[in-house]
């Protein structure tokens, strides 16, 4: 582990702002020309959803308001008062299921399924919703664009103001672009990784017929999927990896082409650069995202092995907590990999947004000797191995296996080469060719580098002798190695000689299918043969029998 050093020495303010500014004058933010977007159009037609005294106190703010019409939807009590509002409605229900987004919103009762707005309006849906009740319809930590409720941060004032700026037509970019190629979700009908499931704040992510689908619609781009995605099969879209990695790449190397010593990199949303008051010391770099969850350990520890000799990342307490969970989860996988490769961990931190002396604290090391130049390949777990191998070459890495965070997606696999068969079905199911086969000869291969850990070979293997081991290997020998786990010679086919499964694999099927009557006698022979030998014994038979067709 390298010593500590007093970087103050190497420091001097003004010659790092001079440098930090001709920085960012020669390189730019990424940013997409024309990037995709998603409309919601609002003709201003709300409902109000609540016990009735709530809904009525709302409804008198709304009296001069130029919503197309309001509906009163009554959870408590009947409705018992007249509203000076025009097109104002009312109807009682006591157990409204709510679900869709700006200008898309359907209200039904849960017992029967009635549409509120066919009831109320004649229309297939509200545009827009204000909830009064408890518990809240919709539970999501971040709902969908449309959607209104009185919270401690958003009083009731600020509601009716917001709902009364929903008619119009809204536009806000797609951020997310989905290779399903690349996804460990499903294969084949086996599942595999949820873990974009599990952590979207919004709701957003579904899966259809074994595939992932994000709906635009609902989606914020808190950024949390494509952090936690361990294929890249969920990319970031403003800005994408490639281009934010080639960012911060020029951004350092300028920096310190231009004088700038032991520069910090600080990860940061967008929302928090704006609030900060004062300017950050000349030696901080900023990588402002439109949400923190833009970028993941990949990109920090990118930094690191681009020149940075710190990264810092920016919490605040408006984070959805999934979002925070995550963010502090990779955190703790990056450092046990920092750790593991032979570097301090303290290379790598969260810092409370506000926190000006930890913002621009000199760093306690200097860069490393030397920077990663490659240009970051397409493929995440490509881009990441490539930053973890120059790590490990500019540190000492351990040799043996470290545990990692639960559900980290690292490690190797056990499997239990006396009763693998050779049958290939994990790798047909494998996303990433961490499994592989060469063609030649019956083979199996295994990439630990590759692995993500999906599961998708353990619940296809129809052996069960597939069992998952994680673990983070840093050695690149070990992990980059790709090892022949099992090997066997071809069984060639008893009636043309021709090399068709393995012997494992054979005598496997004779066992499963021994006592199965259409293999009796001398028919079991025919599981020894290849696919056409196989079908012309049976023909024969029957040019034998006529009457053996009828038992096919």
């Amino acid at each position: 582990m390298p010593q500590f050093i007093d970087t103050r020495a190497l420091n001097d303010d003004a010659r790092n702002v001079a440098a930090r500014e001709a920085a960012l004058q020669q390189v730019s933010w990424p940013q997409n020309l024309a990037p995709p977007t998603v409309s919601y159009v609002s003709h201003g037609h709300v409902a109000i959803v609540g016990p009735a005294d709530a809904i009525h106190r709302a409804a008198h703010q709304l009296v001069d308001s130029e919503l197309a019409s309001v509906t009163l939807i009554a959870t408590q009590d009947d409705v018992y008062e007249a509203s000076d509002i025009t097109n104002a409605h009312y109807i009682a229900c006591a157990d409204p299921h709510l679900e869709g987004y700006l200008g898309a919103f359907h209200l039904t009762s849960r017992d029967g399924g009635e549409s509120l707005s066919q009831a109320s309006l004649g229309r297939d849906h509200f545009d827009a919703i204000l909830d009064l009740g408890t518990p809240a319809l919709l539970e999501y930590e971040l709902p969908p664009p449309g959607y209104h409720r009185v919270t401690q941060a958003t009083p009731l004032a600020q509601a009716i103001q917001d709902l009364q700026a929903c008619i119009g037509e809204f536009e806000k970019p797609r951020y997310f672009q989905i290779e399903s190629d690349l996804c460990a979700h499903a294969g084949r009908g086996q599942s595999g990784c949820t873990r974009c499931l599990d952590i979207c704040p919004a709701d957003a992510i579904s899966s259809v017929k074994q595939e992932i689908v994000i709906d635009p619609f609902r989606c914020h781009g808190a950024g949390s999927c494509t952090s936690v995605c361990p294929t890249g099969a969920i990319r970031y879209a403003l800005p994408t990896p490639e281009s934010l990695d080639d960012y911060i790449a020029r951004l350092l190397a300028t920096y310190q082409a231009e004088g700038g010593d032991t520069a910090v990199v600080r990860f940061l949303d967008q929302e928090t650069q704006a609030s900060e008051t004062t300017e950050a010391a000349g030696h901080v770099l900023d990588v402002p995202l439109e949400e923190i969850g833009a970028a993941g350990l990949d990109h920090w520890l990118g930094a690191i092995a681009r020149g940075a000799a710190e990264v810092r990342i920016v919490m605040h307490d408006a984070l959805p907590p999934s979002l925070a969970s995550l963010v502090r989860d990779q955190h703790a996988q990056a450092i046990t990999m920092l750790e593991s490769l032979g570097h301090d961990p303290r290379r790598l931190s969260l810092i409370d947004a506000g926190d000006i002396a930890t913002r621009d604290a000199l760093p306690i090391l200097p860069p490393l000797g030397e920077r990663l130049e490659t240009k970051r390949p397409h493929a995440k777990r490509e881009a990441l191995n490539a930053i973890l191998d120059f790590l490990a070459a500019h540190g000492t890495p351990r040799e043996t296996r470290v545990a990692m965070p639960a559900g980290a997606p690292f490690g190797t696999l056990d499997i239990d080469t006396d009763n693998c068969t050779l049958c290939m079905a994990c790798v047909a199911v494998c996303p990433t060719q961490a499994l592989s086969s060469p063609g030649q000869s019956p083979a199996l291969n295994f990439q630990e580098s590759a692995c993500v850990q999906c599961g998708l070979c353990e619940t296809a293997c129809p052996e069960q002798v597939i069992a998952l081991h994680p673990g983070f290997m840093a050695a690149p020998e070990t992990r980059n190695h790709v090892a022949t786990v099992k090997e066997e010679a071809p069984f060639e086919c008893i009636s043309c000689g021709k090399p068709f499964a393995t012997a494992s694999t054979i005598a496997s099927i004779k066992q499963k299918l021994a006592d199965h009557p259409y293999f009796a006698g001398d028919a079991i022979k025919r599981l020894e043969m290849c696919e056409d030998c196989r079908v012309k014994d049976i023909w024969h038979d029957m040019a034998r029998d006529p009457n053996a067709q009828l038992k096919v």
